[in-house]
């Protein structure tokens, strides 16, 4: 993979959208700062221990999510766009490969539309995990939802 995000379409993405009763600097903040992202990131149930995030365009977000079957799962990515408060984009080099595009647009002063697009070369690689990461994806976001009500 390049560091350009990688051109798709509708059947090689999966995509996330969450209207969040936040304002846009805030849900940002969730995001790009690490004591908050560590603490909502990933499906129900799973911790985080962030080992490296280096939050600038080339730099490396390594870090084990922690399964609540007792599983780790190692992560490792680099961030290939950013900006603030607009959009973060990365790739992963761990596998499954595959590129994250999240964009940030004010609703209202208070609200904040996320779209949350998991990205892959190809219809067989996105098909592989569609079946799984669906419902995780909104477990995230719910996770989200609730270290935002305690900023």
């Amino acid at each position: 993979m390049s560091d350009a995000i990688i051109s798709t379409t509708p059947e090689t993405e999966i995509v996330t959208i969450r209207i969040l009763n936040f304002p846009k600097v805030m849900v940002y903040k969730a995001w790009n700062e690490p004591e908050h992202l560590k603490k909502w990131w990933g499906p129900k149930g799973f911790t985080n221990t962030f080992n490296e995030f280096d939050f600038r365009e080339g730099g490396k977000w390594s870090f084990i999510m922690h399964g609540p079957d007792k599983g780790n799962y190692a992560n490792e990515c680099e961030f290939i766009k950013i900006e603030e408060p607009n959009l973060i984009a990365w790739k992963r080099y761990s596998k499954p490969l595959f590129q994250i595009l999240v964009t940030f647009e004010a609703i209202t002063a208070s609200q904040t539309k996320v779209v949350f697009k998991m990205l892959f070369n190809t219809i067989e690689e996105c098909n592989k995990l569609k079946p799984y990461v669906v419902d995780k994806n909104e477990e995230n976001f719910d996770r989200l939802e609730i270290v935002l009500s305690n900023i």
